[in-house]
């Protein structure tokens, strides 16, 4: 075993400034950039030093707020501050082999800031972390078993992301075009159609803390609420008596729950498993009790291109990181006739069959590649 320090050399990026962003020049390549959940493209028309740039191919670290490992295979671009740029300078090793061991080495490392607001790796910590470093032609044979397991994996990615694209095309095709209002539906505000808008709390500022005991309180942050899903593969618990105390923001089958903070704005997900939870204040909560709307229609409109820009025109327009919850309350609902949104409905029923089927087959895929992870990494 060996320190990561000792493997390569890991250039910071450069704190860019909100003055420095322009319209043009290269991107700035952000931790939402990485992760999926940027909105807009920041660029920089200016010189920036030679180890700052990064080129198709790089290999790249996020070590704060969200810790993964990337290989850019976009255009040349510059780097962000709290972005690794791996440069493989001392030691004799397999870069697809690095890759996927550091990917665990950080799953790990977060596993152990598990609970905390915001995950960091400082520096030394990062160079203190152990690296297990075979032979070369062992580090291949580890590294190409990884790489077939990841094939199958996207594939399976992306039959999931197909079928989502066929429920986006549905919901174009009998609804229109919402953005523009193509159908003349009808408008309402979201706050006229909810019987509750909230957000939840910090439970450090209300004097409770996180446990690993799964029979207490579920706590849902904005990391678990995804594009039309919830996602608990790092699930966090919190000590019943948040539960109790801060009754507001206790979860329902059925809520909305809309992000309202930070690089993941404007993510939407229904609550709808049987389990006791509640939100953090990047959440919010929408309860929606009208026989006007049906969830999949609401579910689909929420997380549409049209929402979208409502969701960015109101941290725009006030400088904003965040929406209020006057903002979500305030976000413009189309209204198509119910019997029309039920129609839509049942085809999403149907699609969600075919992925849990292709869901199933990806889940035993990932518990291959975590077995073989622990085998190979300990």
């Amino acid at each position: 075993m060996v320190r990561l320090g000792e493997v390569a050399t890991y250039i910071n990026g450069y704190a860019f400034k909100p003055t420095d962003w322009s319209d043009k020049g290269v991107p700035i390549i952000r931790i939402q950039d990485l992760t999926g959940s940027a909105y807009k493209t920041n660029y920089f028309d200016g010189i920036v030093a030679e180890k700052y740039k990064v080129v198709s191919g790089d290999v790249l670290i996020s070590w704060s707020a969200s810790l993964g490992v990337y290989v850019w295979d976009k255009e040349d671009a510059v780097l962000n501050q709290h972005i690794f740029k791996v440069v493989f300078d001392k030691a004799d090793v397999d870069e697809s082999f690095f890759v996927h061991q550091v990917r665990n080495i950080l799953d790990k490392a977060g596993n152990e800031t598990h609970g905390a607001t915001m995950k960091h790796l400082t520096r030394p910590v990062f160079d203190a972390l152990e690296f297990y470093l075979p032979s070369k032609k062992v580090q291949r044979k580890i590294a190409r078993t990884f790489d077939k397991i990841d094939v199958m994996i996207g594939q399976r990615s992306q039959q999931l992301r197909n079928l989502d694209e066929l429920v986006k095309a549905r919901f174009v095709e009998m609804f229109g075009d919402i953005v523009v209002n193509t159908r003349l539906l009808p408008a309402y505000i979201l706050k006229d159609l909810a019987s509750l808008i909230t957000k939840g709390a910090s439970p450090n500022w209300q004097g409770f803390n996180y446990t690993e005991d799964e029979d207490q309180t579920l706590f849902v942050t904005s990391e678990n609420v995804r594009d039309g899903y919830l996602d608990f593969s790092k699930a966090k618990y919190i000590e019943d008596g948040f539960n109790e105390k801060q009754k507001r923001s206790v979860l329902q089958k059925g809520d909305f729950l809309i992000n309202i903070v930070g690089a993941s704005i404007g993510r939407a997900a229904q609550f709808n498993i049987d389990k006791k939870a509640n939100i953090n204040q990047a959440v919010s909560l929408v309860r929606v009790k009208d026989e006007r709307i049906v969830d999949a229609y609401l579910l689909e409109y929420l997380n549409s291109e049209k929402a979208l820009q409502m969701y960015f025109a109101m941290q725009s327009d006030t400088g904003r990181a965040n929406l209020s919850l006057e903002d979500i309350g305030n976000l413009v609902i189309l209204l198509p006739p119910v019997n029309e949104q039920k129609i839509f409905a049942a085809f999403v029923q149907q699609i969600d069959k075919s992925k849990l089927e292709v869901q199933k087959s990806l889940d035993k895929l990932q518990t291959l590649k975590k077995a073989l992870m622990q085998k190979y990494f300990g």
